[in-house]
């Protein structure tokens, strides 16, 4: 479990954020989560194979197609999904893997960790902004 001190690192030091699993549905989490973090100051780059633009941000198919540098990649997907994002996201060129709360795979981050990435399991990135930096959630 990442420590506070190495979340707080991880949040000042990223900026743009690629999020697997994206939604278009505002009453989601995994469209709350970016649109938080996008109001924030954060680039949210949205990958969805089926959207073309969530958050007024053009939306890739997987993160293979993402074009454009990004720091992180937030994953909202099952766990048992995971894996394949993270073979993708090892090649990317983000430093960070985050599986957002409830979603964890002992493999998957093994196997990130190996490659020389963070690895963040089982946590909100927006609940531990706010909590850290100081902001109100999105409910």
């Amino acid at each position: 479990m990442a420590e506070d001190t190495e979340v707080r690192k991880i949040l000042e030091r990223i900026r743009t954020i690629a999020v697997v699993g994206c939604s278009k549905d505002p009453a989601k989490d995994a469209h709350r989560v970016p649109k938080y973090m996008q109001m924030h100051g954060y680039r949210i780059i949205p990958v969805n194979p089926t959207a073309t633009e969530i958050l007024g941000e053009k939306a890739y198919p997987s993160l293979d197609a993402v074009p454009v540098p990004y720091d992180a990649v937030d994953i909202f997907r099952p766990s048992a999904d995971v894996l394949p994002i993270v073979d993708q996201a090892i090649k990317g060129p983000g430093k960070v893997i985050w599986m957002q709360l409830g979603i964890r795979n002992e493999g998957a981050a093994q196997k990130a960790r190996a490659a020389g990435k963070i690895v963040v399991q089982d946590r909100c990135m927006m609940r531990d902004h706010a909590r850290l930096f100081g902001g109100d959630v999105l409910e």
